[in-house]
């Protein structure tokens, strides 16, 4: 189980994943918008989307979990 974290402050523009998606290493689960530069958020490691725990339009902080693949 990996919790994916924010690698910066942001605001959510889209999820690209839904829970119980399979993913990839390196696949996108999301887009942080961040002074008008799209920044992805990837996984980091090849498995299933246990839970997403942000909505689309979110303010993230740097190092929050913003999802669990397993």
């Amino acid at each position: 189980m990996a919790e994916v974290k924010a690698e910066l402050v942001g605001n959510l523009w889209k999820i690209v994943t839904k829970v119980g998606q399979q993913v990839e290493e390196d696949d996108t689960l999301m887009i942080l918008e961040s002074m008008k530069m799209e920044i992805p958020i990837t996984s980091p490691l090849a498995g299933t989307v246990k839970e997403i725990r942000v909505k689309e339009g979110d303010v993230v902080q740097e190092g929050q979990t913003v999802a669990i693949v397993e």
